[in-house]
């Protein structure tokens, strides 16, 4: 499989990519949530979209991975009012914004020359899909939005156990604590219905914490959503076709979100995956890429 490597400046940031497959077929665009980087779009769940006949870039959001952090950057707004507000609709303070991010995204996209693009979003990176396209119209074909939330007024909060998992600081600051940690948090917020073994979420772990670690960034990321607001004005300019993806047993992004999306987007299509919690479990990829396939399907 051909992996192009490099950094795209976003203003004064760089946002570092793998650009993998055929550069003339149809390219698409994977944008993954808080904290998350690269990674989590894994690599044999991308080599079967390229098997389809696709350009597969994923990329690390700014604040994580290998792109440029803001170390410094802050908000001493109190967190809980933050999220209250967020409850209504509201924004809050916050170094940058969903918007900014939807940017870098579209700045990566110019630097790889690519005038259009099939664009999928994760959870946060669900968010910052809507965002991209409102304000990117002429540079999307086809939407797919995964276990995500528009944060419109009185959505259902995520459950308490799993907010306080992806919150919460590792019970020590060595490696094999930290890893630790993300091995019960993924445990936490995971498929019941499709649990993964021990030995590939320490795979995992281990391969995200010694590529980059960096739990600041989380907390600006998060404090990005919080200061967005809600994004129904954003959906309701979207007129690409739209799949909404949502597992029925995700109790962090709950599945009400991902029905004021479906219901807010004209036209666009809901499924909802049994078991499925808020991660891709590689028992439903051929389902997952089915359901891509089918809103890419005008134009590849």
């Amino acid at each position: 499989m051909q992996v192009r490597t490099g950094f795209a400046k976003s203003g004064d940031l760089d946002i570092y990519y793998e650009d993998m497959g055929d550069q003339n077929d149809p390219a698409v665009l994977l944008i993954m949530g808080l904290g998350a980087q690269l990674l989590m779009w894994r690599k044999d769940f991308c080599e079967r979209l390229i098997n389809q006949g696709l350009r597969v870039i994923r990329f690390d959001n700014r604040d994580v991975g290998l792109s440029t952090k803001l170390h410094g950057l802050r908000t001493d707004a109190p967190l809980v009012p933050r999220m209250l507000r967020s409850l209504f609709g509201m924004k809050s303070p916050a170094a940058y914004t969903l918007e900014d991010m939807a940017d870098d995204a579209a700045a990566l996209l110019d630097h790889l020359e690519i005038e259009h693009a099939h664009v999928v979003g994760a959870s946060m990176g669900g968010m910052i899909a809507q965002v991209f396209a409102a304000r990117h119209k002429p540079r999307i074909q086809s939407l797919a939005i995964i276990f995500s939330s528009n944060n419109q007024t009185l959505l259902p909060p995520p459950g308490p156990r799993q907010l306080v998992a992806i919150l919460q600081r590792p019970r020590g600051n060595t490696r094999e604590a930290i890893i630790e940690n993300a091995i019960r948090v993924t445990k936490i917020i995971g498929s019941p219905g499709f649990p993964a073994s021990e030995e590939r979420l320490r795979a995992d772990a281990i391969a995200d914490y010694d590529r980059s670690y960096y739990p600041a960034g989380i907390g600006r990321q998060f404090s990005a959503i919080l200061g967005s607001g809600s994004l129904l004005h954003y959906d309701r300019e979207i007129t690409v076709p739209t799949v909404v993806l949502h597992g029925k047993a995700d109790k962090l992004m709950r599945p009400p979100g991902g029905r004021a999306i479906a219901k807010a987007i004209e036209s666009a299509r809901l499924v909802l995956f049994d078991g499925m919690g808020h991660e891709l479990p590689e028992p439903l990829w051929d389902d997952i890429i089915g359901e891509l396939k089918t809103v890419f399907a005008p134009n590849i």
